[in-house]
């Protein structure tokens, strides 16, 4: 399935889109428009599965990072869900209190993105580019 994208008359910001309600699969905020990603299908979803506790694993027991599976990381403009984030420990937000915060305002130290057949290598490498 490909990505779709919404064409509104009057741009969307930002902040408008990130008011909206999320959507299944997660839409994405790039460039002024709204993308949405492909359906996880069973390959992607079990790449993914298998590792985010493989990277939390190795990185956790010393706190160096923890890895995020579709996490909203907001940043420099866009709004972006990789498959994978993930972030050094010191720079995972945290709320006063010590837990780890709802929003991530900030670009992850490492994304990845688990292509899916019909998604463009170009356009994925375009947007992880930008983080």
């Amino acid at each position: 399935m490909k990505s779709t994208v919404q064409v509104n008359l009057s741009p969307l910001t930002l902040q408008d889109f990130l008011k909206q309600p999320e959507t299944k699969p997660a839409s994405e905020y790039i460039d002024n428009q709204i993308i949405q990603k492909p359906r996880q299908q069973g390959k992607h979803s079990t790449l993914q599965g298998e590792l985010v506790p493989t990277i939390n694993g190795i990185l956790k027991p010393n706190r160096i990072g923890r890895a995020y599976p579709e996490l909203r990381c907001t940043f420099g403009g866009r709004s972006t869900v990789p498959d994978i984030a993930v972030f050094e420990w010191e720079r995972i937000p945290r709320e006063s209190n010590g837990e780890v915060a709802n929003t991530f305002a900030i670009a992850p130290d490492w994304t990845i993105e688990i292509l899916s057949p019909d998604q463009s290598q170009t356009k994925v490498t375009e947007i992880l580019h930008h983080s």
